[in-house]
């Protein structure tokens, strides 16, 4: 059957998606922002797929994360970017920002991840011709490699943006002392490093604890976090056990034994709590993340418009310290 155009929802910035500035930037980012990690590879329906990003845009959602590895199978997110790009955001292209990322592993031989030169410069290639694209708006090194000298890692991504192939650079997990090392080093090449990507909510606050989310607020570099909801662990899934049909039960990223008796405590004493804030417990732990002082975004991945359209609604939550 041949689908009518999209054409995207005229009220789409009106709708009540809040947009936040990525440090000191000229980049404003949505708050909720979408994630690939899950969902979108070639195991996933591509009509799936189609459905919720198209629903993201039209509620005003601008930022789509990818990875090179991201699927299953390693590419085949960035290769259903590349057919949403075909059928569906073509004409809305730059009204999206677009990142991805290299580091992890992606391919046989001792050049598929990590952090060297040959494997970032690789990387972006493969990735701008996965997407159908000419540029990333932004590209990540994904993590941090102790054994490149930093210096070449970082020396890539500025040569990927001087040679028009990304317009912004991010780096994820890195510790403190080597996200200093590369906010120096950055700055002084003019290509100054817009946002750290790491995992921040509730259950795990250690970019708090390691001081990093106040090293990015005091020098103007924005602050994204992916896993906001813990895997699903902060969420109505598991209050009464371990659902059959869950990321968990499969042990796929969620071991059971994670859900120990004072985990499942504390998950019903805050679900409690978002009740007494007439919101979901989803709610509630995205707007704590949203809450703290420095954080630009968050990316929340999607199985179905109904999660999306649920997990939107803490851009008007009250603020939960």
């Amino acid at each position: 059957m041949i689908l009518p155009p999209y054409q995207a929802n005229p009220a789409r910035y009106e709708n009540g998606m809040q947009y936040a500035r990525c440090g000191r930037s000229g980049i404003l980012l949505p708050k909720v922002s979408l994630g690939f990690w899950h969902n979108f590879g070639s195991v996933d329906p591509y009509e799936r797929s189609r459905e919720i990003t198209r629903y993201a845009f039209d509620h005003g959602i601008t930022h789509f994360d990818l990875a090179n590895n991201y699927g299953p199978v390693y590419g085949s997110a960035e290769e259903t970017m590349g057919r949403l790009m075909d059928d569906t955001f073509r004409p809305y292209r730059d009204e999206l920002f677009i990142s991805t990322k290299a580091g992890y592993d992606m391919w046989p031989g001792p050049y598929g991840e990590w952090g060297s030169r040959k494997y970032l410069m690789a990387s972006i290639d493969q990735s701008l011709k996965r997407m159908h694209l000419d540029y990333v708006d932004l590209f990540y090194s994904h993590r941090f490699d102790p054994d490149t000298p930093m210096e070449e890692t970082l020396q890539a991504l500025v040569d990927i943006v001087k040679a028009g192939k990304a317009l912004y650079i991010g780096i994820s997990r890195w510790p403190l002392e080597a996200l200093k090392f590369a906010d120096e080093y950055l700055r002084a090449r003019d290509v100054p490093l817009l946002i750290f990507q790491d995992k921040l909510n509730l259950l795990d606050r250690e970019p708090q604890q390691q001081g990093i989310l106040d090293y990015c607020h005091q020098h103007g570099i924005g602050f994204i976090s992916f896993s906001p909801l813990a895997q699903g662990l902060l969420t109505d899934r598991y209050l009464n056990g371990i659902p059959q049909d869950s990321r968990m039960a499969k042990e796929q990223f969620l071991k059971s034994e994670m859900l120990t008796e004072n985990l499942l405590q504390q998950l019903r004493q805050w679900n409690e709590q978002a009740a007494l804030r007439h919101e979901s417990l989803a709610e509630m732990a995205l707007a704590w993340v949203l809450a703290q002082k420095g954080v630009t975004s968050v990316l929340v991945g999607a199985s179905s418009v109904a999660q999306l359209e649920k997990n939107l609604r803490c851009v008007n939550a009250a603020s939960f310290e």
